[in-house]
């Protein structure tokens, strides 16, 4: 699984470098495991149910983790609903956070 999240994210990362707009990447929010895209403040662009919302709002401990994406990509993990994720978070050229992780 942690393939496949790194993959859907560097690709995303790509994408979004390359000039595609994060709403291009709404159809990513459906998908098992999802993607999101926020800006480095909290709120979310690309998401299954908080698109607008702010993520450090509505779970802090969750953005605190998921914001130490770093332009390489890095790995987090915290818990969240009682299970343990590991989230694979990245940042774009433009300072977005791009994000896509499993339960462990």
């Amino acid at each position: 699984m942690k393939d496949v999240v790194k993959k859907k994210v560097d690709d995303i990362v790509a994408a979004l470098d390359a000039g595609k707009k994060p709403e291009d990447f709404a159809a990513a929010a459906n998908e098992d495991p999802y993607v999101f895209i926020m800006e480095a403040g909290g709120k979310l662009l690309v998401h299954p149910t908080l698109v607008g919302e702010s993520l450090k709002e509505k779970a802090g401990p969750v953005y605190d983790e998921v914001a130490k994406g770093t332009p390489e990509g890095t790995y987090v993990r915290y818990v969240w609903g009682g299970a343990n994720k590991c989230t694979y978070s990245r940042k774009t050229k433009s300072g977005l956070i791009v994000g896509c992780g499993y339960n462990e």
